[in-house]
């Protein structure tokens, strides 16, 4: 399988997770940390973090997919990663990527309904914005790829 086959896959794996995403973050409702919630109620609170992980982890997939396809050697660990990346675009800061880790993160240790509300907040406030700006620079990253071989 040609670089370019992966890479392209990678996006387009990408590319579904963002389409899931956003459309839990286009719905929702801010979360009451008073409000008593029944499971059902949960459920949508429950799709946002899941999916939030979901494209989290598929743009280090196609962050390491695009390295791998325009350097010799890999980065050594995450920061060098995201700091290559800032450095072709493909995300706005790199210490805003250790920000959305940590969030990542809080997801599986967080349950006061307080702590929850902040990582809610996080996801559809500067992580969406961020999600998005990578979202629009995908394709031109690809494309830019396709352009080289």
């Amino acid at each position: 399988m040609s670089g370019q086959v992966i890479l392209d896959a990678s996006k387009d794996k990408l590319a579904a997770a963002f389409d899931i995403l956003f459309a839990s973050i286009d719905g929702y409702v801010p979360f009451d940390p008073a409000r008593r919630y029944t499971p059902k109620e949960r459920e949508p609170y429950d799709a946002l973090t899941d999916r939030y992980l979901r494209a989290f982890e598929s743009s280090l997939k196609f962050f390491r997919t695009l390295e791998r396809f325009r350097e010799a050697a890999p980065s050594e660990s995450l920061r060098d990663l995201l700091q290559r990346m800032e450095k072709y675009g493909a995300i706005s800061r790199a210490a805003l990527w250790i920000d959305l880790r940590d969030t990542r993160n809080r997801i599986a240790h967080e349950y006061l309904p307080q702590e929850l509300a902040k990582i809610y907040a996080d996801i559809v406030g500067p992580a969406a914005t961020e999600l998005r700006y990578v979202q629009s620079r995908m394709a031109a990253l690809a494309a830019t790829d396709n352009e080289r071989n």
